[in-house]
């Protein structure tokens, strides 16, 4: 069997001609396909029959942004024809993602064994949440259960209060980035000498991973077993955030001195005597100067201290909310939004010089037998499965 269209692509972006089979899953699985399809891939997604489960769609409102780019295929892999018709497309194929837990691939017939057998230049990518291994592989769990396990979530919050991390930010996240970078590299090896292999991604790891900088500070003495214990995590007056007159926030970031200097003459409390010296680190007058800089920022609303800051080397910026982020000026004048109807997603980064993004439909469109005989699949296969039947019958 010959398969078609392995190398080259009729989408722009780096990953233009490699083709992905995504097992349709929920989180960090569909947001690493939906990376992939950003850099270019073609991602054909198998759905199941049947209604989906409303958990997969609590984050779709019109448009489904982890659907960016992909097309769709509704087989009953349980079904021995709809299996072997998934296999013909795997053999055709460079990359299988799947996000089920451990073993029910293989009870499917689909496991690495199988795949690879197939298709031997085949990156088969696994994302689960714990790995494929030990005590807790078979475990349930999501985001905030992963990033606890870290220590990631342990320092989010202020002192006295709960840890609390912005949702599906730090694990299913760091999930779909670690394993869209690693299938990225298992690729070479399968497009330059043929050599496939199996990615064991977890998302509780990849968070693990991507808090390497953080830790490093821990491990330094700059993060305690204290939340707010230290400068990094707020107890620093410079490096935290701060009410405004309306309700609203500003984020403080002053670590250099320049720029704590500066920071402090932009809010008129350079002469203020408990901050006149600029010693920024005598943690003896940080409650005093944390009270006097909480004063000063209440007097005015966010956009009087935006407009103060504003162009400045203070580090001094407002918080946003995701609907105020998409005017934010800078994303604006680089397009870092994308818009699809009423709605605004981010559009993918980082960027491509000579493989830009190209935008494609947020709706993914059902691929019929023609685009799988153009794949290279056997017309054989597609008659013994159910889209074979569904032509017949129809």
């Amino acid at each position: 069997m010959v398969c078609q269209g392995l190398h080259y692509g009729e989408h722009m972006g780096p990953l233009s001609g490699t083709r992905v089979v995504e097992m349709a899953g929920l989180g960090a699985a569909p947001m690493c396909g939906m990376m992939l399809a950003d850099l270019g891939a073609e991602v054909l997604v198998i759905q199941r029959p049947g209604v989906r489960p409303p958990e997969a769609k609590v984050h779709v409102r019109h448009s489904d942004p982890l659907a960016r780019g992909k097309q769709g295929l509704t087989l009953d892999i349980k079904a021995k024809g709809d299996r072997e018709l998934l296999l013909e497309i795997i053999a055709c194929s460079n990359v299988l993602l799947e996000s089920f837990r451990p073993g029910v691939m293989e009870r499917r017939g689909l496991g690495p064994n199988t795949c690879l057998n197939r298709n031997p230049a085949l990156v088969y990518a696994r994302l689960t949440g714990w790995g494929q291994d030990g005590p807790w592989a078979q475990a349930a769990g999501h985001d905030p259960n992963y990033i606890a396990a870290t220590g990631a979530l342990f320092h989010s919050g202020r002192a006295g209060s709960a840890p609390m991390a912005p949702p599906t930010m730090m694990g299913d996240a760091a999930g779909a980035a670690a394993l869209t970078a690693a299938i990225s590299s298992a690729l070479i090896p399968a497009l330059q000498r043929g050599q496939g292999q199996v990615i064991d991604a977890a998302i509780a790891e990849a968070t693990l991973y991507l808090s390497t900088y953080a830790q490093s500070f821990y491990q330094a003495g700059h993060l305690s077993d204290e939340r707010e214990g230290d400068w990094l995590d707020g107890a620093a007056p410079w490096n935290t955030v701060y009410p405004t007159s309306d309700g609203k926030f500003m984020a403080v970031a002053a670590i250099e001195a320049s720029f704590y200097r500066l920071f402090l003459k932009l809010l008129s409390l350079d002469d203020d005597p408990i901050f006149a010296d600029g010693n920024q680190w005598a943690r003896e007058r940080w409650p005093g100067q944390r009270t006097k800089i909480s004063e000063a920022f209440s007097r005015q609303d966010r956009a009087f201290w935006t407009q103060v800051f504003a162009g400045s080397d203070a580090c001094v910026s407002p918080v946003l909310t995701y609907g105020e982020s998409a005017e934010h000026p800078q994303f604006k004048a680089r397009s870092a939004h994308i818009r699809e109807g009423d709605q605004t997603f981010p559009a993918p980064a980082p960027r491509f010089s000579a493989t830009p993004f190209e935008y494609r439909s947020y709706q993914a469109k059902e691929a019929g037998p023609e685009k799988l005989i153009a794949m290279g699949v056997p017309a054989t296969a597609l008659q013994a499965s159910s889209l074979g039947q569904d032509e017949h019958d129809g």
